[in-house]
Order: C-alpha cells, then sequence, then structure tokens
C-alpha cells in the first residue's frame, strides 16, 4: 500500500478528481494549504498599494492506494494537473505499513 501525496494548483482540482475516478480510485482528502517554491511568492496590488505574497494558496491531496494502482494515480495526478508553467505541484510517494478501516475492522489494501 502507498499514500500518495500530491500538492497542486486549486483549479486543477476538478480534473484531477475526475481523472482518479475514472482509474478506480474511491476516496481522497483534499486540504487547502499554502506555501511556495521555485514561485517565491508574487506580488499583488490592492487598493493601490503592492504587497508581496510569500505563501500561495494550493491543495494537498493524499491518496490511499493498494500498491499495484500506485503508478496510474501518480500519472493521473501529473497529467490533469499540468500547465505547463512554473508552480504545478509535486506528488510524493511513500509507504503504508497498516492501514484499517474503523467501521467494519477490514485490515491492510481491504481496508482502502
Amino acid at each position: 500500500m502507498n499514500m500518495i501525496t500530491a500538492l497542486i494548483k486549486p483549479f486543477t482540482l476538478d480534473r484531477v478528481r475526475e481523472d482518479l475516478s475514472e482509474i478506480g480510485v474511491e476516496g481522497l482528502t483534499v486540504t487547502d494549504v499554502r506555501g511556495y517554491g521555485r514561485q517565491k511568492g508574487q506580488t499583488e496590488i490592492y487598493r493601490g498599494a503592492e504587497y508581496d505574497v510569500l505563501f500561495l494558496p494550493k491543495l494537498k491531496i493524499e491518496v490511499a492506494v493498494d500498491a499495484k494502482l500506485t503508478d496510474k494515480v501518480v500519472e493521473a495526478i501529473a497529467n490533469a494537473a499540468k500547465t505547463g508553467k512554473i508552480g504545478d505541484g509535486k506528488i510524493f510517494v511513500t509507504d503504508i505499513k497498516h492501514a484499517m478501516r474503523i467501521r467494519t475492522g477490514e485490515t491492510g489494501a481491504e481496508a482502502l
């Protein structure tokens, strides 16, 4: 089992969710986050004054999947979230040692 964590631009979420549904991903967690990378933030003008916005809005998507599905999920997220511009995001894959569905007591890949 793997946990796939992706940091993406907010407007790409619907495409990512649709593409993940098409390959059989049944659930995901989305969190509003802020951060910066190579973009180093941006400058905005509000009421005539210039402000530096150092942390840009992003979405963090977390998806737990069976190891067999990992490559497909990573590819689907990358394709759906890619705009070709700086700040498209990152995808991280980590191992899950144990999982349990609280309601039923199922464990391992069955719990996903």
